[in-house]
């Protein structure tokens, strides 16, 4: 996989290169580069198969990381491209023209995370949540204490443990 990140590196201005296994590799990519190196991937490197599209929010950084999981099947091989983009107002390129099974995939973190994919299928549309009202869910700003107190009454009988001290219990039901 080095030899691919070798021929990227000369073609694009790559960022960090994570080796996670010999068949597995991630690479950060700038985001007004992303398009040209997934198309150059796919039409020149054999990575046919777009498997996954996700978020992390790195709510200190004030930036999401979006990860594009592309997969070579005939050689045997997955990169993910990581690409950042910032938290507030947070807009990313769709690529559902490149891969339309990415449609469904920005549906989600549009829902999700409230990442915009301007001109992507139905990204308005309501995908998972819904009827919601709030922040999207998977942000690490989301209260779900304060969500759940606010939208779910208590039921009668049922006890909420603390999880620390649950786990202390289980683990240590002696004290020691």
């Amino acid at each position: 996989m080095r030899e691919l990140h070798s021929r990227l590196k000369q073609l694009f201005p790559l960022g960090e290169l994570t080796e996670q296994r010999p068949d597995l590799t991630f690479v950060t990519v700038p985001q007004e580069h992303l398009r040209s190196v997934l198309l150059h991937l796919r039409d020149r490197e054999g990575f046919t198969h777009l498997i996954l599209l996700t978020a992390v929010d790195w709510i200190e950084e004030e930036r999401f990381q979006l990860t594009y999981l592309l997969s070579d099947r005939l050689q045997q091989r997955t990169v993910g491209l990581r690409v950042m983009i910032q938290r507030d107002n947070a807009t990313m390129q769709s690529i559902h023209d490149v891969w339309p099974t990415a449609a469904t995939y920005q549906r989600e973190l549009r829902e999700m995370f409230g990442i915009a994919f301007p001109g992507s299928p139905r990204i308005d549309d309501e995908f998972i949540l819904e009827g919601w009202n709030d922040i999207p869910p998977y942000r690490r700003d989301f209260d779900t204490l304060k969500y759940s107190e606010a939208n779910y009454s208590d039921r009668p009988g049922r006890i909420t443990h603390d999880p620390a001290e649950h786990m202390k219990q289980q683990l240590y039901p002696n004290g020691k």
